[in-house]
């Protein structure tokens, strides 16, 4: 990473840090940790799987939703209060300038999701007073929501190089809402015929998998996550990032900034 995409990924961390929004998600992201608390005390020996799936569903969603909405926002605000120009009047090229926002809000997820993720320990600690081996499974699902929030950041990123700040946010949630079926809907081309079978498998494959980057169910009734499917995540979220951020700057390269 060079100095310039540096120098913009830390002033992205640190206006997404002072957003007043990433605050209250975070918070309410908490109250949830404490809500699952409170249900895991009204049932009957379920307490640690309710407040594994409330907790870790919470950091999902709230982080999710704090990709979509400061995410789509990274390019339009910059080219409303006319900061860009000043930006990319400088030895800034824009490929630098769409990897220094994307590093710069998937680092503050990164530390966001950390955060929220101590406090579903603190709330499962509450709840069996000890931790068992099998709870660090939860580690591994924190990873997955990470690798979530990378693939979000991406599209984010995307749909704010040539949609607008009302749009933008639209489409970033419904291909995640999709990507969450994907699995369904590979199931459905391969039971599907002629023209349908082949635009199914061509939208299964095109909309990132999500549900294959959803492990919490599995983590809260203790079952481990094998490495191999570790491995595969992490590849895939790689490249599938990789080439949604290249058609990000290939339209925003593209793009009348006049």
């Amino acid at each position: 990473m060079n100095n310039r995409i540096l120098h913009i990924a830390t002033n992205t961390f640190r206006e997404a840090v002072r957003d007043r929004v990433l605050y209250n998600l975070i918070a309410f992201a908490l109250l949830m940790s404490a809500a699952a608390v409170l249900v895991g005390q009204i049932s009957i020996q379920i307490e640690k799987l309710v407040v594994i799936n409330l907790g870790l569903t919470a950091v999902s969603l709230f982080g999710i939703v704090i990709a979509i909405f400061i995410g789509i926002g990274l390019v339009s605000k910059e080219i409303d209060k006319r900061t860009l120009y000043t930006v990319l009047s400088r030895p800034v090229r824009r490929w630098e300038f769409i990897a220094g926002k994307f590093f710069g809000l998937a680092g503050t997820l990164v530390v966001n999701t950390i955060f929220m993720g101590i406090g579903v320990f603190a709330a499962l600690a509450y709840v069996s007073h000890h931790f068992e081996s099998s709870d660090f499974g939860i580690l591994v699902a924190l990873y997955f929501i990470i690798l979530q929030f990378v693939v979000i950041t991406a599209l984010a990123l995307l749909f704010s190089s040539f949609s607008t700040p009302i749009f933008a946010p639209i489409f970033a949630f419904w291909l995640f809402v999709i990507g969450n079926f994907a699995q369904d809907l590979r199931t459905f081309a391969a039971m599907a015929h002629g023209t349908t079978r082949v635009l199914a498998t061509a939208a299964a494959y095109l909309v990132p998998n999500f549900s294959a980057l959803n492990v919490i169910s599995q983590v809260a009734h203790g079952e481990p996550v094998p490495h191999r499917l570790i491995l595969l995540n992490t590849a895939y979220v790689l490249v599938y990032s990789a080439a949604v951020l290249s058609g990000a700057v290939m339209i925003f390269e593209r793009r009348n900034l006049k």
